[in-house]
């Protein structure tokens, strides 16, 4: 299953500390993720392999949105900061519109990116 992280500035300390928190989970082989260039780089750092797209303000965001568009990205966990102004919002809400499009699992928060991973865990 592939899965794309990516964290508004304002919360990539809080999407590292949850990727942390959900090694065991992440880092099964059944599971791939990717990321927007910034968040990927920060989840490398805790020891996350992933693959690195774009940063989302050059296009990350929309690339990510191609893959769910294509079948191959099956959940999507974006830790929006909703106290910030983001000059791609465009781009942000085009990702979210894909998501609802295709039917695809998209958490905004942690408690919801939480029990979308807990959901993973028991499938195993």
């Amino acid at each position: 299953m592939e899965i794309a992280i990516i964290a508004h500035d304002g919360k990539k300390a809080d999407m590292v500390q949850f990727l942390n928190k959900n090694k065991h989970i992440l880092d099964r082989d059944t599971i791939n993720i990717i990321a927007t260039g910034t968040t990927g780089g920060k989840a490398e750092s805790v020891g996350i392999k992933v693959k690195k797209m774009l940063s989302g303000p050059q296009g990350g965001d929309a690339q990510i949105a191609a893959r769910v568009a294509e079948g191959k990205t099956k959940m999507v966990l974006f830790f929006k900061d909703p106290l910030s102004s983001h000059p791609h919002e465009s781009d942000v809400n085009m990702l979210i519109r894909v998501c609802d499009v295709h039917n695809v699992p998209l958490a905004t928060n942690e408690a919801t990116a939480q029990l979308l991973l807990n959901a993973i865990a028991q499938q195993s």
